[in-house]
């Protein structure tokens, strides 16, 4: 097996439980491979550290696979993953939220580079990573058995690879069906609400599940209340916002796509009376909502990543900071601000630091309610900060007095 030796002092991410190993972090590669392959990584002193998919059109130069010497990479291997992921979900959500969840994250369930979402009866494939790319159909085979065995038959798979990244690791973007064709128009229910998700179309692989229960959050928040739903995409906080009893409910998103999707949902919902969409540029909106003397009890903030790269992380302090100042002004005094990142490079200490700054700049006080993160389907792998990306405020806002 082809071996790649670290340099010495390197190596501390995958030392401290992460799963990456980066272009940087290699002394040697003695063997020869072709990318894709399996590779033993050693230590500067030939200690065996563990095995992984190995990629040179990557910086992620190796991916870790397991660290068990004697492992077999076969069917086997893959079933006990597989079943350990299901198992990890059976153990920490509601058998009704099973129905719609994520049940492979890549590295955080030990299968780097492939996600899976389950919606419904149908399954959304993401691969990012080269090294499992021949490996994908196998593993959707296994997933289907456990699920079928499991209560959860499967009727079909679409694959939603497209992200530019794939080219980082020398893989063109592919949309497609795994298997036979079907209706990719999923009716799904989450938190009592039904949604119709485009798997074809719709943002990453068709709706975004890692806010289940941060949307379940606001709920209690917004009975009788007035609420305003910025980025709103398929309508999912302005519809628990509605259904729990809000009196009036404004979901703004840049795409005429989104809020036509978002209304089709609110009537699906019956919810088509109390909440209601427009297409809006959030950025502009907000300082012209401010301007007509508008207010809200509840504003939700709830962006696309400003950043997707480390060197892009100093403008997106400065959107966050804008976004936050400009939906800060328009909360009552007494109301509530739900706001969050979807960055991993956005740490939680500097989303906190960027939200301080917005409030002192419009001279408003917080009060913390709660600090939460994506759903437990999306698990975090301590060591792998890139496994630990949501971070959701609900603050409490408050006049300077």
């Amino acid at each position: 097996m082809t071996i790649v030796t670290l340099k010495k002092g390197e190596g501390r991410t995958i030392k401290a439980g992460g799963a990456w190993i980066y272009d940087n972090e290699i002394e040697s590669i003695m063997g020869t491979f072709e990318n894709g392959a399996i590779v033993e990584v050693q230590d500067f002193d030939s200690y065996c550290m563990d095995y992984g998919f190995i990629n040179q059109n990557s910086k992620i130069r190796v991916r870790m696979l397991t660290r068990r010497k004697d492992a077999v990479i076969d069917d086997a291997f893959f079933r006990a993953r597989v079943q350990a992921a299901w198992d990890y979900r059976k153990s920490v959500m509601p058998r009704k939220d099973r129905n719609c969840c994520r049940v492979i994250f890549g590295e955080a369930d030990f299968l780097p580079g492939l996600t899976v979402d389950k919606y419904a009866d149908v399954l959304v494939v993401e691969c990012l990573a080269l090294g499992m790319e021949p490996l994908k159909e196998r593993i959707v085979r296994i997933l289907k058995e456990i699920l079928a065995q499991d209560g959860f038959p499967i009727r079909g798979v679409y694959e939603r690879s497209d992200a530019p990244v794939r080219k980082k690791e020398g893989l063109a973007p592919h949309k497609g069906f795994i298997g036979e064709e079907f209706d990719t128009n999923v009716e799904i229910e989450e938190n009592g609400i039904r949604y119709l998700v485009d798997v074809v179309n719709g943002q990453k692989t068709g709706f975004f599940l890692d806010q289940k229960y941060n949307r379940l959050a606001i709920q209690r928040l917004c009975a009788g209340k007035r609420v305003l739903d910025c980025f709103t995409h398929m309508g999912t906080f302005a519809l628990n916002a509605g259904i729990a009893g809000a009196a009036e409910v404004t979901g703004l998103d840049i795409s005429e796509y989104a809020v036509a999707q978002a209304t089709e949902n609110a009537r699906r919902n019956g919810l088509d009376g109390t909440v209601t969409f427009r297409a809006a540029n959030v950025l502009d909106e907000l300082p012209r909502l401010y301007e007509a003397g508008e207010t809200y009890d509840v504003v939700i903030l709830d962006p696309p990543a400003f950043t997707k790269s480390r060197e892009a992380t100093k403008n997106a302090i400065k959107g966050y900071r804008e976004i936050n100042m400009k939906g800060l002004k328009l909360v009552r005094d007494g109301g509530f601000l739900a706001t969050c990142s979807c960055s991993h490079f956005m740490t939680q200490e500097l989303f906190t630091e960027v939200i301080g700054q917005a409030a002192k700049a419009v001279h408003k006080r917080l009060r913390q309610v709660e600090l939460r993160t994506q759903a437990c389907d999306h698990p975090i792998l301590w060591g792998a900060g890139e496994s630990y990306y949501l971070k959701f405020f609900i603050f409490q806002v408050c006049e300077e007095k």
